[in-house]
């Protein structure tokens, strides 16, 4: 009988939790149709049937954990169920052509797959050669997926010293990770040892009083690593300052009924998006994203912005695309939407993909300042705290005004410091006298 096997969902997506059977088992299903939603790292995705049958046995339950290429079902009247190789042309890559790889033995239930094996290196493979544009530097294609390259390129790995575990010997970012975990036990040429590298060993906390332990979710999991990678891989400073919002407040209230009508809600975070895509023009440089490989800088000429959204699973980060060409009722729109999906768990893997600058707001909690981490390959991320009324002297007596403070952090390589506080300084501009963005954005 055919079985139903993990199809290949993206580059670096190795396992998920079942969130939902759509199925049971005696029902007829068509091809195409869902079988089950998957949580990956960030998304939920439905996973549907490569083939037309019968539900005959279901191997997996809610919660459980699986992985690319694991059978969960088996379907009884249609073609052997196999998962799909990746796209030929996926992210721009051409397809490789790996080396046949032996059959698998059956493995028994309840133990580990045996790692494929994959051909040796050969010696003058393993000096640290570099990886530019997919293929090292003696012209061997290496089958990995940008997202790879880039995390290989952010830990200063090697990719052809790494053996792949993917369909068809594709390299995974788990197989880098291992990579690296097996390299910080060996000491470096120089007799030190890679230890920093990862997290350590926590204390037994038993020994202070009684503990407990829950499962990390896919989401928690996820931003761990990555803000991380973030936090270590670039020197980040934090610029501070303040916006005086007291107008900006009184037009917004004005103009959120157009908003609302249809389907959006007039937020600071929606303007602020809009002035920020307008202050990107003018200061192109945060825009970039460093390439130390090619020793350049990759200037993105698009105004994908990234907008951090608290969910009950973690922090998510839909991407509003072209901000730049679309109007404060159509950021509106689209935003709220995209909050809503993120909170649903309905967000594909590529509404989260393409920022190119990112806002994080915590108006709404509250707080007076914070830091935030850029979400690389962004150059900077813009924090925004809770507006307060404060006393502001006019120049002849205090007045009450409404004062909303901004912190902007960014990658120190790429941005100096003056140039953070002169891009700060110019949204707070805009925020104070929108006309600014007609003269200057």
């Amino acid at each position: 009988m055919p079985n139903f096997k993990i199809p290949f969902l993206g580059d670096g997506i190795t396992k998920g939790d079942v969130v939902k059977l759509l199925v049971k088992e005696g029902d007829a299903v068509a091809k195409d149709q869902a079988l089950f939603e998957l949580e990956t790292d960030k998304a939920v995705v439905e996973v549907p049937s490569d083939v037309a049958g019968t539900i005959r046995k279901i191997l997996v339950k809610q919660g459980d954990k699986v992985a690319i290429d694991q059978v969960v079902m088996e379907i009884e009247g249609g073609a052997q169920a196999t998962p799909p190789n990746p796209p030929a042309h996926r992210g721009g890559e051409p397809e490789v052509k790996a080396p046949p790889v032996a059959a698998a033995k059956p493995v028994p239930v309840g133990m580990a797959a045996a790692k494929p094996e994959t051909p040796p290196i050969p010696p003058a493979h393993r000096g640290g050669g570099a990886e530019t544009n997919g293929h090292h530097k003696d012209d061997r294609i290496l089958p990995a997926g940008p997202s790879v390259r880039r995390f290989a390129r952010e830990l200063g790995v090697d990719l052809g010293q790494v053996s792949g575990t993917g369909p068809r010997g594709r390299i995974l970012i788990d197989d880098v990770k291992l990579f690296v975990r097996t390299a910080a036990k060996v000491p470096s040429g120089g007799g030190a040892t890679v230890g920093a590298i990862g997290p350590q060993p926590l204390p037994d906390f038993n020994k202070w009083g009684a503990t407990h332990r829950e499962p990390m979710s896919n989401v928690r999991r996820a931003t761990a690593q990555k803000l991380a990678r973030d936090w270590s891989t670039g020197p980040q400073v934090t610029q501070f300052d303040e916006a005086d919002v007291t107008q900006l407040e009184v037009l917004r209230k004005k103009f959120a009924p157009a908003a609302e009508k249809a389907g959006g809600a007039l937020t600071m975070t929606a303007i602020l998006l809009k002035i920020s895509a307008a202050a990107l023009k003018v200061f192109p440089q945060f825009r970039g994203s460093l390439d130390f490989n090619s020793e350049e800088v990759v200037f993105k000429d698009y105004y994908h912005l990234g907008v951090a959204v608290d969910t009950e699973r973690g922090l998510l980060v839909p991407v509003i695309r072209d901000v730049d060409s679309k109007n404060l009722v159509q950021i509106s729109v689209e935003l709220t939407q995209a909050a809503e999906r993120a909170r649903e768990r309905k967000l594909a893997l590529e509404e989260m993909q393409g920022s190119v600058f990112t806002i994080s707001n915590l108006g709404g909690i509250g707080g007076t300042n914070f830091t935030p981490i850029v979400n690389q390959p962004d150059a900077a991320i813009l924090g925004v705290s809770r507006a307060v009324m404060k006393p502001v002297w006019n120049g002849k007596e205090f007045e009450p005004r409404r004062i909303m403070p901004l912190a902007l952090s960014y990658d120190h390589r790429l941005i100096d410091g003056a140039d953070a506080a002169r891009f700060l300084r110019w949204i707070c501009q805009a925020v104070e006298e929108p006309f600014v963005l007609s003269v200057e954005g």
